[in-house]
């Protein structure tokens, strides 16, 4: 059962193993830049998750994929400069990782020496087991990521819900444990049945997030820019959006060019 909240000056990889004791839920969303995340930071958000979304987000690429390590390093050091209290997570971006633990190494240290992220992220279970126990053994906190791990998309063929079968909803649950007896300090899931993230939940001592994961996790997390209805294209399940801010923004932006050619902007009291 949810207990009080406890008012953090700043959110640590420790204070999120406190709040899923407590049951206290933790919420998390993304940021990539300095003015949205010191929107989000302010709202009292637990953790800021600077996503390899961006490539969708920001750059209008189709998948994660073509995201690079640089760009990450960017977008975490624009959102970094505007924290005073969220736990930051960063994304290891596709190809920093996967074919060498000494390069997964590398890849973490530079994010956290030139972007002063707290954390990093990476997708997979087993396979990428060695190239966690490497970052965590340099003192680099590590967030898991397990069910649709959008950068195998094309390993997959789909983003559809994972570990609907036996076989698969296995796997999850052992790479889930094995995650964190190598030390990750949380997990995300996505994708996956309700049932399923609640057992996963229910049988780690780390926090479990969950995106279109079901209610039975520790946590959640969805893209800021889907959340606000910045996006319109994107109508997943597990979205809620919280604003529309699609139609207000291109209201407002139609009735500013409407003022411009009209030379009602500026007026009197807009000038010098």
């Amino acid at each position: 059962m949810s207990t009080a909240k406890k008012e953090y000056k700043r959110v640590t990889v420790k204070s999120l193993t406190e709040m899923k004791a407590r049951g206290e839920k933790i919420s998390m969303l993304t940021a990539y830049d300095y003015t949205m995340a010191k929107i989000v930071d302010g709202a009292g958000i637990d953790v800021i998750l600077v996503g390899d979304s961006a490539s969708n987000v920001m750059a209008g690429h189709e998948t994660t994929l073509p995201i690079t390590l640089d760009q990450m390093i960017y977008h975490a050091s624009s959102v970094v400069r505007a924290i005073n209290r969220a736990l930051v997570v960063v994304d290891l971006p596709f190809g920093s990782y996967q074919s060498d633990p000494k390069e997964a190494l590398r890849s973490a240290i530079r994010i956290m020496k030139e972007s002063g992220g707290h954390s990093i992220k990476l997708e997979g279970g087993k396979e990428v087991k060695e190239s966690i126990k490497r970052i965590l053994n340099a003192g680099i906190p590590v967030m898991g990521h397990l069910g649709l791990t959008p950068q195998s998309i094309y390993k997959f063929g789909t983003y559809t819900v994972r570990a609907k079968e036996e076989e698969e909803a296995q796997k999850l649950k052992d790479d889930a444990l094995m995650l964190q007896k190598a030390g990750c300090f949380a997990l995300v899931l996505e994708k996956v049945p309700a049932q399923l993230a609640k057992e996963v939940a229910d049988s780690l001592t780390i926090p479990v997030i969950g995106i279109g994961a079901g209610a039975g996790v520790d946590g959640q997390v969805l893209v800021t820019h889907d959340m606000v209805g910045m996006t319109h294209e994107f109508n997943p399940r597990f979205l809620r959006r919280y604003l529309d801010l699609h139609t207000e923004m291109t209201k407002a932006f139609e009735q500013y060019s409407t003022d411009v050619k009209n030379q009602s902007f500026p007026n009197e009291d807009e000038q010098y």
